[in-house]
């Protein structure tokens, strides 16, 4: 059965979960062809970003609670690759998330660049409910996104986050009426058509790489390297001119 849908709208890829009647709850095979559709996005060289959505009514209900009842290290591991995939694909990506991410949904939101929400959404850590202990890196990238605080709001104490909300406290860059979230998606990603890939892999590496560190110096010494770089390649030179 395919559970993953992958388009292309110009040169952004969009990847829709697509197991509506179980509002796209992850198991192990959804979560295969997660990873599958991303291998594939980032060999195609004509592609510059991914949107990553969901088919209504739902961006994704969270981990399948069958697949939970029954998992063990492997099982989830093989489900947490899904967030690592998504994370770590170089490409910049966008979740447009059209409904509610729960739990290990809310993950798959949370491992991507950045989120626009259409007013449906809903973001739901609600492990403690279940009662499961968060898992996926759940707890890091909430913490990293919109610190302790929030952190601990929506995962110890429970407490869901509706679009408006989530825009407010800057865990989504926009919150937009859900008929036109896609095509928001899709316009916030038309900047970078004419970027080469390269140059968007190295922002993206550069974004992960340099908020470790604690001096300003260091930062400048990997932007000057990817700087330099950036400036011989030939696009540089295509568009403003080059006397080398």
């Amino acid at each position: 059965m395919t559970l993953v849908r992958s388009t292309r709208a110009g040169h952004v890829a969009i990847v829709t979960l697509a197991d509506p009647r179980r509002r796209n709850a992850i198991t192990a095979e959804l979560a295969g062809q997660v990873a599958a559709a991303l291998a594939d996005i980032e060999a195609d060289e004509a592609v510059r970003a991914l949107v990553l959505t969901g088919e209504g009514p739902a961006f994704c209900a969270g981990g399948d609670r069958d697949a939970l009842r029954r998992a063990d290290e492997a099982v989830l591991r093989g489900i947490y690759d899904a967030f690592l995939r998504v994370r770590n694909l170089p490409l910049p990506t966008v979740a447009a998330v059209n409904g509610p991410a729960v739990g290990a949904g809310l993950n798959l939101a949370l491992a991507c660049d950045v989120r626009i929400a259409g007013e449906s959404a809903l973001f739901d850590s609600r492990f403690v409910h279940l009662p499961i202990h968060p898992g996926g890196g759940h707890t890091w990238m909430l913490d990293r996104l919109v610190g302790p605080q929030t952190a601990a709001a929506m995962t110890l104490f429970g407490h869901a986050v509706d679009g408006r909300r989530a825009a407010e406290i800057e865990l989504t860059w926009s919150c937009v009426p859900d008929p036109e979230l896609l095509d928001a998606a899709l316009e916030f990603c038309g900047g970078i058509a004419g970027a080469p890939t390269v140059l968007l892999h190295d922002v993206k590496d550069t974004l992960r790489l340099v908020p470790a560190f604690d001096d300003h110096g260091a930062a400048c010494d990997v932007e000057l390297v990817r700087q330099l770089a950036s400036v011989a390649r030939p696009e540089f030179g295509l568009r403003f001119g080059s006397d080398r």
